[in-house]
């Protein structure tokens, strides 16, 4: 939590993924993969809750005791469903917040450490969006493009997001390619404009939301963490995770 400021969790969930249709209810260590995440992100902020379109997610998140929102089916992201939630627990509670988390529903490992460090971005009474990156590990293959790359200025703020590997190579200097983590923090009022923004060229050309934003001025503080997220995509990505943890002796 920040001091002097409010903030907020959401956690978008939706059932139906294209990749992985019911994703937010399938089960690691038989606990879903949504009760994973609210738990592991549970303490880090003044409000946390789940979004979602769908009752299923939302009877799941009210029986281990998680606060949900019933949100629209039509958001076209994550962020949107967001804004949506975000005002109605502001409405229902009566508080408004002043930092918003977007919070991928498929990051079971996620560590409250990674989410301090990104509200300690709002330190800067500057930064109006922040996010997380990695150092891609040798066992990572930056050219997979579902690994999204990004490039920062020499004040840590946002230059490029790309699922190609930038920067091109073509001189040999040393270089290490920052993974991106798909982890976001807002101003509430930042939040509240771009989600008002229509889609941009180069968010539709790379399929990446956060171009838009750039495209229309906003900045992106890049805070890098020591901490490796591991998502779950598909099927295969969740048996991996379950051999992972299996390896690792992590059954709780």
């Amino acid at each position: 939590m920040l001091k002097n400021l409010i903030t907020t969790g959401i956690i978008p969930a939706r059932y139906a993924s294209t990749r992985f249709p019911g994703k937010p209810l399938a089960l690691l260590n038989n606990r879903p993969l949504i009760q994973w995440v609210y738990e592991a992100c549970s303490g880090a902020f003044d409000h946390l809750a789940v979004a979602t379109d769908d009752e299923r997610i939302y009877t799941t998140v009210e029986a281990f005791g998680g606060n949900t929102v019933m949100t629209s089916p039509g958001h076209p992201s994550g962020t949107d469903r967001c804004m949506e939630a975000l005002e109605k627990l502001e409405k229902a509670l009566g508080f408004q917040t002043d930092v918003v988390v977007n919070i991928q529903g498929d990051e079971p490992l996620i560590k409250k450490e990674q989410l301090m460090e990104l509200l300690s971005c709002f330190e800067h009474p500057q930064t109006e969006i922040a996010t997380l990156v990695h150092r891609f590990g040798k066992d990572d293959d930056p050219s997979n493009p579902d690994a999204v790359k990004v490039v920062t200025d020499r004040d840590h703020r946002a230059l490029y997001f790309s699922r190609a590997m930038i920067p091109y190579v073509r001189n040999d200097v040393p270089l290490s390619y920052l993974k991106h983590i798909g982890l976001y923090g807002y101003r509430r009022e930042v939040l509240r404009e771009i989600c008002q923004l229509p889609p941009s060229a180069l968010e539709r050309t790379e399929s990446l939301e956060q171009l838009r934003w750039l495209e229309n001025g906003y900045t992106i503080r890049v805070h890098h963490t020591h901490y490796i997220s591991m998502g779950v995509d598909t099927p295969a990505d969740l048996e991996r995770l379950q051999n992972y943890m299996d390896d690792a002796g992590q059954c709780n």
